[in-house]
């Protein structure tokens, strides 16, 4: 059974910016750049039958290319950080696009994605790592991307493990303009 998601892919040299931010913070485990990406709708572990109808109604999305940029490095989890982010910010465009994506996930037959969108590029997952240090790892490195243009989302898939990668494009599908 697969294990899929949609998602926007970040461009290299973007990636490359993001990766120089690696190290200095215990308990972190970092996510390689070229697994870089924004999810717009994680779509689980299902069977070939309903990855089929997935990939075939993503066809059907029609939307225009737009601008994509970074703002900050965060970090998930409160006082248990779980990881460390890239937040990308929540224009119209990104919002809509991934809105889109939930409603066709529904419509599949998936259940409704249970929290609430927060667009962000993963950059390590943390094990054990202190709020203090997060917060000192955070405020020593403050980012902001230059924008990117979103030109195609993809389906990518990746095999059951414990998170960042290695993924594959499955499908990919343009965004007009």
């Amino acid at each position: 059974m697969p294990r899929l998601f949609t998602a926007l892919e970040i461009p290299a040299e973007i990636g490359q910016s993001l990766a120089m931010l690696r190290g200095g913070l215990p308990g972190a485990r970092w996510i390689d750049p070229e697994n870089y990406h924004i999810t717009l709708r994680f779509i689980g572990d299902i069977d070939d039958a309903l990855a089929h109808d997935a990939a075939l109604v993503l066809d059907g999305v029609s939307r225009s290319a737009f601008d994509v940029r970074l703002d900050e490095l965060a970090s998930f989890g409160g006082r248990k950080p779980r990881a460390i982010i890239a937040a990308a910010t929540p224009s119209r465009p990104l919002l809509e696009l991934q809105a889109e994506h939930e409603r066709l996930m529904q419509r599949v037959g998936l259940e409704p994605e249970g929290r609430k969108y927060t667009p962000h590029v993963t950059l390590a997952r943390l094990r054990d790592a202190s709020n203090r240090d997060v917060a000192d790892y955070l405020a020593a490195r403050p980012y902001r991307s230059a924008a990117f243009r979103a030109t195609r989302f993809v389906l990518y898939s990746s095999r059951a493990s414990v998170g960042g990668g290695p993924y594959i494009v499955e499908a990919s599908y343009p965004l007009r303009g």
